[in-house]
């Protein structure tokens, strides 16, 4: 999507790295609240229990798992068709897992639904499914579980998990749900009681490390994610 850019502070790999947003004014934004794409933001309440997991939310918003064969930059804001969802458990929280695909990717018109992925891409979200079950296992924790046996939902149940988790997102930041010192500073949402203006914001920005110097770009024709089939 157009508009917005990024700023990286303090070298990379560093702890006090980070990526800030700004509009097209130029203006610090937040990345959590004031991204005005489809449903604005989401929230996974973690005060709800939800109905099809029986577990609550994981406090953040909600994962997109974006299967393009770009590889996006940090803090890239793009525009996504949603194909299908996995209801993953991560230590007793509810973490949905929305899966999508770039609008400007080459192939994004022969993905419409989940059934497509499964069609094009034999054997990928089975390989989403094994990542997700096991990639905190190193650290010493068990594996995930899933609601629906594993299964991914189609397009229409995403949608229908995405509205929700907007909901809550929208009763956070206007302070109807207690976030319990979670930050809903924002610069866009007249109706929310946290919202600051510019200078404010800048303010915060400009107490940390000077911004870093550009990297080295990857050239794009090899910067690609790529999807290999078994024979």
């Amino acid at each position: 999507m157009s508009g917005f850019s990024t700023e990286e502070r303090a070298a990379p790999f560093s702890l006090e790295y980070r990526v800030f947003l700004k509009n097209e004014k130029g203006q610090y934004i937040s990345p959590f609240h004031d991204i005005p794409i489809y449903a604005d933001k989401t929230w996974e309440d973690p005060g709800h229990n939800d109905k099809h997991t029986g577990c609550c939310g994981d406090n953040d918003p909600i994962d997109v798992c974006e299967i393009g064969s770009k590889v996006c930059a940090r803090g890239e804001i793009i525009g996504v068709k949603v194909l299908g969802i996995l209801a993953m458990i991560d230590e007793g929280e509810t973490d949905w897992k929305v899966i999508a695909i770039n609008v400007d990717d080459p192939d994004a018109a022969n993905y419409n639904d989940i059934n497509d992925v499964k069609r094009l891409k034999p054997g990928y979200l089975e390989a989403t499914v094994d990542w997700f079950r096991r990639y905190k296992v190193p650290d010493g924790k068990p594996e995930n579980e899933f609601a629906f046996n594993a299964e991914f939902k189609d397009k229409d149940f995403a949608i229908d998990i995405i509205k929700s988790t907007h909901d809550h997102w929208k009763a956070l930041v206007t302070k109807k749900t207690n976030g319990k010192g979670i930050s809903c500073m924002n610069t866009t949402l007249s109706e929310s009681p946290f919202k600051c203006d510019p200078d404010a914001a800048r303010a915060i920005v400009d107490a940390l490390p000077p911004p870093c110097e550009s990297a080295c770009t990857v050239p794009t024709d090899v910067d690609k994610w790529f999807h290999h089939q078994k024979n």
